[in-house]
């Protein structure tokens, strides 16, 4: 799975087939350093993302995940 670090926050993109179909689907999940080295904070749990996006294959669904991620920590930061 593609991770991206913007600062302190990992974004971690995956990609999954839809079963029953020859779709894929995006999944976003966000973390940063907690107080433990050994672990991380979830602060966007995964999630599917674009669910309204029609992916043919893993690799559009990877662009789709990437680019919510980028769109959900603009979000999560504005708070």
């Amino acid at each position: 799975m593609p991770v991206t670090t913007i600062d302190d926050y990992q974004i971690e993109f995956s990609a999954e087939p839809l079963e029953g179909s020859s779709q894929w689907a995006a999944y976003v999940e966000i973390t940063t350093p907690s107080a433990n080295p050994m672990h991380l904070d979830t602060v966007y749990p995964k999630q599917r993302v674009a669910a309204d996006a029609s992916l043919s294959d893993e690799a559009a669904a990877l662009a789709a995940a990437e680019k919510a991620g980028t769109h959900i920590l603009e979000q999560l930061r504005g708070k």
